[in-house]
């Protein structure tokens, strides 16, 4: 058996040996992030931590997590942001409560690598991870952006978004405080990629060219190449995990690990060069240091 074929293999410790393994014989590495890595550190939508915060929300509206409140049909902007600026406010400006970011920092520390997330709470900036070596896809939960687009720019949100949290009774922030372009007057909206209006504005692309000229020089160059992918579900297959399943296949010396809890797999053809670890992410890298 070839040692990376460990698919169908219980054992949790030898899953994660695999890994260390394959972690220190790395070149480089490259991480896809998904939102189970968030969660994993405690960036729940649903149960004590919305009620914590959206109890009255709840309430009113019936909204059950904050995902599902983020598409609610508010009947004014002032609503609107008086749930979503307390939605920003605990998902970007407040800390994760477990150290899963930092443990992968820690790990990281002196490896050549990359990391491509389609989380939008930039919990890897604020761990510490360098600028420079971070892709995120899908917008930035402390960025605006013209609903329109009447143009390719973002507008950073932390200054307005805590007055509308400071301000806000009964569900409403006031009125003077709902944010319009600067450029065109109309509404703004968050910079998430939800519809063909998502802005990428120059941050962005040049965070792509760094990504691929990252894949061009380690993957294309055919390094020793980890590929470790962390919390990805199916919602978004398309950006880390079909692309890290076919880099792999590509080449001999390529390893795909994922960790997951509950979604942890792989496809025959790379099961060789595969480390499917079915448990908390915490619990796995706290482990790998």
């Amino acid at each position: 058996m070839n040692r990376f074929e460990v698919s169908n293999d219980p054992d949790f410790a030898l899953r994660l040996d695999l890994l260390k393994t394959a972690w220190h014989e790395a070149d480089a590495v490259i991480i896809g992030a998904g939102s189970g890595l968030s969660t994993a550190a405690g960036f729940t939508y649903a149960g004590e931590r919305f009620e914590r915060y959206f109890s009255d929300f709840a309430a009113t509206y019936g909204i059950r997590d904050m995902y599902s409140g983020g598409f609610y049909p508010f009947a004014s902007l002032e609503e609107y942001w008086a749930y979503w600026s307390r939605f920003i406010t605990v998902n970007r400006y407040h800390d994760v409560p477990k150290p899963v970011y930092a443990d992968l920092l820690k790990l990281v520390a002196g490896k050549d690598y990359f990391v491509i997330t389609t989380n939008v709470d930039h919990c890897f900036q604020k761990a510490g991870f360098a600028r420079e070596r971070l892709f995120y896809t899908q917008g930035d939960y402390s960025l605006f952006q013209c609903s329109v687009p009447c143009r390719q720019e973002t507008f950073d949100n932390e200054a307005v978004v805590r007055a509308m949290v400071e301000r806000q009774e009964h569900m409403r922030i006031p009125t003077e405080l709902v944010p319009s372009c600067p450029y065109c007057g109309r509404p703004m909206t968050m910079n998430l990629r939800c519809d063909d209006t998502f802005v990428e504005d120059e941050g962005w692309h040049k965070a792509a060219e760094r990504y691929d000229d990252f894949l061009r020089t380690r993957v294309r160059a055919e390094r020793k190449v980890l590929f470790l992918e962390l919390g990805v579900g199916g919602n978004t297959p398309v950006i880390i995990k079909y692309p890290f399943w076919q880099m792999t296949a590509s080449s001999t010396d390529a390893v795909y690990a994922c960790s997951n809890l509950g979604e942890a797999n792989c496809p025959a053809d790379i099961r060789r060069q595969s480390i499917c670890i079915n448990a908390d992410i915490g619990d796995v890298l706290a482990r790998l240091r």
